[in-house]
């Protein structure tokens, strides 16, 4: 299976590390929007495209693997580049997928390629894990915590306002919050009653950080329903104590079963990530493979997580996967 990653940043890099794990992957080529002479890639005699130039690697790649934000790439990204290729994207904004997906959707059926789209841990495995949940426990309240860790998205969110240099922001579950859900008690709480949000800012010289405050905590989609406390701290102490990229947290349902509901269950799904980009990179090949047996299937459009069976995921043969995990 040829792989094209488009975008080099921490995901970028974490799909070349997958791509060199899974011996049924080939990475083929990196696309970029920088000078291709500027980017310095780990796997040996593999090209460095300009973005402009990926038309012509239309019948050289299997799948490409779309590893920009979902603020501003992927929106329009995915859909121009599922016109020339199978593609799977990570986007995250939650309240966009729908949008998202009929954008794609379209690109794919026109021009007969599979586009898998919000490919990662939430969206993602965390979404399968509510789906599977709600269908064995229909009597019940789902509850979805993350962190603490780095959010990527959010993250690049926050760079991308005009007069941040860099940014890092922690998504931190409340942990009063987590217990009581635990405990069977099937709380009613909001957005804010669940998370809290820190982010530490860099900014650019001149910068008028109050404003900077501002659009950070009124962002749609991103802070506008939480408690975020804005750090403004210097690029030495961002890189000497926000270096890392962990990640990770909880899908929970608590419900009941029998004639009076007099029985409580907890379904728990966790993650606990030394690295949301590598992790989230590999959720991202095993659904390259989906979309490349779908097109030998000759089937085409966006799909979800939702439409694709775990068999297609996996490198083992129908035969071994009953014979290992059933």
């Amino acid at each position: 299976m040829r792989i094209g990653i488009l975008g080099y940043g921490n995901l970028g890099r974490g799909v070349e590390y997958a791509v060199n794990e899974n011996p049924d992957t080939q990475l083929v080529a990196v696309f970029t929007r920088r000078d291709p002479s500027t980017v310095k890639i780990k796997t040996a005699g593999v090209p460095i495209v300009n973005i402009n130039d990926a038309a012509a690697w239309k019948d050289k790649i299997d799948v490409l693997i779309l590893c920009g934000g979902s603020a501003t790439d992927l929106p329009v990204q995915t859909p121009e580049f599922a016109s020339m290729f199978n593609v799977v994207d990570s986007f995250d904004t939650h309240a966009k997928i729908p949008q998202h997906f009929s954008k794609v959707d379209k690109a794919a059926k026109d021009s007969g390629h599979v586009a898998i789209i919000s490919v990662g841990w939430d969206p993602g495995l965390f979404s399968l894990a509510r789906v599977y949940s709600n269908a064995i426990m229909p009597d019940g309240k789902d509850y979805t915590f993350w962190g603490k860790g780095v959010s990527q998205g959010h993250s690049d969110a926050i760079r991308r306002i005009a007069g941040v240099k860099n940014a890092k922001q922690y998504t931190i579950p409340v942990e009063a919050a987590l217990d009581t859900v635990r405990s069977g008690k099937n709380p009613e709480l909001t957005t804010r009653q669940k998370h809290i949000r820190e982010c530490f800012v860099v900014l650019e010289d001149g910068a008028d950080a109050i404003e900077i405050e501002h659009q950070i905590k009124t962002m749609p989609n991103y802070f506008d329903e939480y408690d975020t406390t804005v750090h403004f701290i210097s690029e030495e102490e961002l890189n000497k104590n926000h270096s890392g990229l962990a990640h990770g947290g909880f899908v929970i349902r608590s419900g009941k079963t029998g004639q009076d509901k007099q029985h409580n269950h907890i379904i728990e799904f966790n993650l606990k990530l030394d690295s949301n980009p590598e992790f989230t990179s590999s959720v991202l090949i095993a659904y390259a493979r989906a979309a490349y047996r779908l097109k030998l299937e000759c089937q085409s459009g966006c799909k979800t997580v939702f439409d694709i069976a775990p068999a297609y995921l996996s490198a083992l043969s129908d035969e071994e996967l009953r014979a290992r995990y059933l």
